[in-house]
C-alpha cells in the first residue's frame, strides 16, 4: 500500500506514565507493560496509519531528564537529538503532572516538534485532579492531547495533534527562560556556535549541554553538524572558563520552578479519599517494623497457594503421562519400532518431556499470573523500597531488588532487568548475583524434595503450610546471599560507593485480570516451559545412550558417575546427582528427570509417578535427610542454566564477568553443602 508521507515519531516519557501502553494502543504491537519502573529499557517499533500517512514510532526508555547519566537518558537524549524525529511525543501522568513537566521542558529546548500527551486522566478524575488542557497548551507552546490509553480514549486527539505537528512547517518560539548568569553564558557561547550548521534551538541547547559539563552530547551533535576536532576543542575550552560556577544546578533548579509554576497554573486539585487511602496504605507496606514481615507473607502466601493448587494437577498429569507412556510403547511395538528406538523414544525423550511438564506446568501456571497480579498493583516498587537501605550496606543499588523479583520467574529476564540500574559497578553486582536467587526452573526440585524428606509421604493436614513455610526460607536465604556476595563484590572486584536512586512509588491500580492470565500464561509460563521442553529433548536421549551404551563391564553412565562419586560423597551428595547437574546445565528443570532415569534405568513412569514411590526409589539409592538437605542447597546454590550464562555475556560483553557470574554460586553452593555435610557427619560420630 502506498502512503502519501511517511513521518517518524519518538515516543518519550517518565517511567510508570503509560508510555507503554499509549505504544501499545497506537500501534497494535504487544510490548509488556507493567506498573513499575524499567518496562521499555531499550527502543521498541512500531507503525501505525492516519488519514493515509504513515507514522513509524519509537518507544523510547522511560526516563526522569535527559541529564544522559542513565543508559535510559542517553538513549532518549541521543535519539531525539541525533534522528531528529518528524514528531517527539511526550507522555505524561495526569496524576503527577508538575514533576512529569521537568522532561517536557527539557525535550522542548531540542525540539519544537513536540505533542504533549497527558494519559491516565481517567485515574485522575478519580482523585478529583483535573487539568486545564487548553491553558496547558498555551504555556508550553505545543499541541496537548488528553488521554486514557488503557481504556483507547482520547487517541483520535492525540494522533490529530501528531498529524498537526507532522505536517506543519510552524515551530513555537516558546524558550525557556534561565536566571541572568545563564542566559549571559549562553550568551557568550552562542557566537561560538556559528559554524555549527543547525538551528538556533539546537545551538542554544549545545550552549546548555557545555554548561552543564555533557561533553558527550556536546561531541556527538557537533560531530553529526560536520564540525571537527579543533574546533570541538576549542568549544570545550571556552565552555570550561564559565564553568566555575556549577550551572548544573542552577539550570536543573530553573526548570523545576518553571514546571511547578505551569503546574499551578492549569492543575486543580480537591480533597482525594483514594489519595488518602493509598498514603495510609503506603505506610503499612513501607514502614520500618511493618514493611519487611508484610513482604515475607506475600511470598509465603503465593508459595503456599502455588504448592495447594499444583499439588492435583500435578499428580493428575504424572498419571496420564504414566499410561500414555505404556500406550507409545505399545504403539510403536505394534507398527515393528526396532526395540532400541523404542526405548530410546519412550524410555529416553518422552519420560522426560513427561516429567518436565507433569512437574513443572501446574506451579508455573498458579505462580506466574499471582506474581503479574502484584506487579501491576504495583507492589515491587514497595519491595524494592523496602530492600534499598540493605542493599545499600551491601554496597549495591536498591534497584537490584526489582531485578530479584524478576528473577524469580527466570535469572535471565532477572539479567536483563538489570539495565534499569544506571550505575555501571551496581549493574554489573547485579547481573553476577541474580542466578543465585531460585528460578522458576528449581522451584519443583525444591518443593519435591522438601515434601518427601521435611514432610513426610503420603501429605498430612497442614504439610502444604510448612512446604511453603520451609520455601519461603530457603527464598529469604537466597536473598541473604545475594546481599552477602553483593557485599563481597563491592569490597573486592567492584569497588566503589553505593549510588542513590529515584524510585517511583505508583499509585495502586486493579490489574486487568484477564490480560493478566493471558500475559502470564503466553509469554511466561509457556516461554519458561518451552524453553525446558526443548532442552529435554536431548538430555533424555543423551542420558538414555549413557544408560545403555557399555564401555567394558559397565555403562558410560555407571563409569562417570563413579568418576564423580568420591566428590559428591564429600558434599553430601552422590556421583548420579552432580551428572544430573552437569547435564541439566541447558536446564534446571531437568535435573531429577536425569537422576531418576540414572538410579531406575528401566522402571517405568508409571512406578514412580508418586512421591512416595519417587522417595522409597532415592533412599534406595543412599539418600539420607542430609542428602536431601544438601541437595536443597546445591539447588538454590549452583552454576546458572546455559541461557543465563548466555544473557549474563550478552549484557556484559566480558568472558571474564560471565565467569565470575558461573563461579560465584557454584562456590557457594560447594562451601555450604561440604560444611553441612561435615557438621552433619561430625554430628552423629558424636
Amino acid at each position: 500500500m502506498k502512503y502519501e508521507k511517511e513521518f517518524t515519531v519518538a515516543l518519550a516519557g517518565n517511567p510508570n506514565v503509560g508510555k507503554s501502553t499509549v505504544f501499545n494502543a497506537l500501534t497494535g504491537l504487544k510490548q509488556h507493560t507493567g506498573n513499575w519502573v524499567g518496562k521499555t529499557v531499550g527502543n521498541a517499533a512500531g507503525s501505525y496509519t492516519y488519514n493515509n500517512n504513515k507514522y513509524l514510532i519509537t518507544d523510547l526508555p522511560g526516563t526522569y531528564s535527559l541529564c544522559a547519566h542513565s543508559a535510559e537518558e542517553i538513549i532518549a537524549c541521543r535519539h531525539i537529538c541525533l534522528e531528529k524525529p518528524d514528531v517527539t511525543v511526550i507522555v505524561c501522568d495526569a496524576s503527577c503532572l508538575e514533576r512529569n513537566l521537568n522532561l517536557v521542558l527539557q525535550i522542548t529546548e531540542i525540539t519544537s516538534k513536540a505533542v504533549l500527551c497527558v494519559n491516565m486522566m481517567d485515574e485522575a478524575g478519580k482523585k478529583n485532579i483535573k487539568t486545564d488542557i487548553t491553558k496547558l497548551s498555551q504555556q508550553l507552546g505545543i499541541p496537548v492531547a488528553a488521554t486514557s490509553a488503557r481504556s483507547k480514549k482520547g487517541l483520535d486527539k492525540l494522533m490529530q495533534a501528531i498529524e498537526s505537528v507532522a505536517l506543519s512547517k510552524e515551530s513555537n518560539d516558546i524558550t525557556l527562560v534561565y536566571t541572568s548568569r545563564i542566559e549571559n553564558a549562553i550568551s557568550q557561547l552562542m557566537p561560538l556556535t556559528e559554524k555549527i550548521e543547525t538551528d538556533s534551538r539546537t545551538k542554544r541547547f549545545i550552549c546548555l549541554k557545555l554548561l552543564q559539563g555533557d561533553r558527550d552530547t556536546v561531541d556527538s551533535l557537533c560531530k553529526k553538524y560536520g564540525t571537527d576536532e579543533n574546533y570541538l576543542k576549542a568549544l570545550i575550552s571556552a565552555a570550561d572558563r564559565l564553568t566555575d560556577h556549577n550551572f548544573t544546578d542552577e539550570i536543573i533548579s530553573c526548570i523545576f520552578i518553571t514546571a511547578e509554576g505551569i503546574a499551578a497554573e492549569c492543575v486543580k486539585h480537591s480533597a482525594d479519599k483514594k489519595c488518602v487511602r493509598d498514603r495510609k496504605i503506603d505506610r503499612i507496606l513501607t514502614g520500618k517494623l511493618t514493611g519487611i514481615p508484610i513482604m515475607l507473607l506475600m511470598l509465603f502466601i503465593i508459595l503456599w497457594i502455588t504448592i495447594t493448587g499444583a499439588n492435583y494437577p500435578s499428580a493428575l498429569l504424572s498419571e496420564l503421562f504414566g499410561k500414555a507412556e505404556s500406550l507409545l510403547y505399545s504403539a510403536l511395538s505394534s507398527i515393528g519400532t526396532p526395540v532400541t528406538l523404542n526405548s530410546v523414544l519412550t524410555e529416553g525423550i518422552f519420560r522426560v518431556l513427561a516429567w518436565v511438564v507433569s512437574v513443572m506446568l501446574p506451579p508455573m501456571a498458579i505462580f506466574f499470573p499471582l506474581f503479574t497480579i502484584l506487579e501491576d498493583y504495583g507492589i515491587l516498587p514497595r519491595i524494592a523500597f523496602n530492600l534499598d537501605k540493605a542493599f545499600k550496606k551491601a554496597g549495591a543499588c536498591g534497584k537490584q531488588a526489582l531485578c530479584l523479583c524478576m528473577s524469580l520467574g527466570c535469572n535471565a529476564c532477572g539479567i536483563t532487568g538489570a539495565r534499569i540500574i544506571d550505575s555501571k559497578r551496581e549493574r554489573l553486582i547485579a547481573i553476577i548475583t541474580a542466578s543465585i536467587m531460585p528460578c522458576n526452573g528449581k522451584f519443583p526440585t525444591i518443593i519435591s524434595i522438601i515434601t518427601m524428606f521435611a514432610i513426610g509421604v503420603p501429605a498430612v493436614a497442614g504439610s502444604d503450610f510448612l512446604a511453603a513455610l520451609l520455601l519461603s526460607a530457603a527464598i529469604a536465604a537466597s536473598v541473604a546471599a545475594v546481599m552477602l556476595s553483593s557485599r563481597f563484590l563491592s569490597k573486592t572486584l567492584l569497588k566503589g560507593m553505593p549510588s542513590s536512586f529515584t524510585l517511583e512509588l505508583p499509585p495502586y491500580r486493579t490489574p486487568q485480570f484477564a490480560k493478566v492470565l493471558v500475559r502470564a500464561f503466553l509469554d511466561r509460563t509457556l516461554f519458561v516451559l518451552g524453553r525446558a521442553v526443548i532442552v529435554a529433548i536431548p538430555a533424555g536421549l543423551i542420558i538414555w545412550l549413557m544408560a545403555n551404551v557399555t564401555a567394558g563391564d559397565a555403562s558410560l553412565l555407571s563409569h562417570c558417575t563413579e568418576f564423580l562419586d568420591p566428590f559428591g560423597r564429600m558434599m553430601g551428595l552422590d556421583g548420579v546427582i552432580l551428572l544430573a547437574f552437569i547435564l541439566g546445565f541447558p536446564a534446571n528443570e531437568i535435573v531429577v528427570p536425569i537422576i531418576i532415569m540414572a538410579y531406575s534405568e528401566g522402571t517405568a513412569l508409571t512406578e514412580i509417578s508418586e512421591l512416595s514411590a519417587l522417595k522409597d526409589l532415592f533412599i534406595s539409592n543412599g539418600w539420607t535427610s542430609v542428602t536431601a538437605i544438601c541437595m536443597v542447597i546445591f539447588v538454590l546454590f549452583h552454576f546458572p542454566c546455559s541461557t543465563s550464562c548466555i544473557t549474563v555475556y550478552k549484557e556484559t560483553k566480558s568472558l571474564k564477568w560471565t565467569a565470575v557470574s558461573f563461579a560465584l554460586p557454584t562456590v557457594i553452593g560447594i562451601a555450604l553443602c561440604i560444611a553441612v555435610n561435615g557438621i552433619c557427619t561430625l554430628s552423629a560420630v558424636a
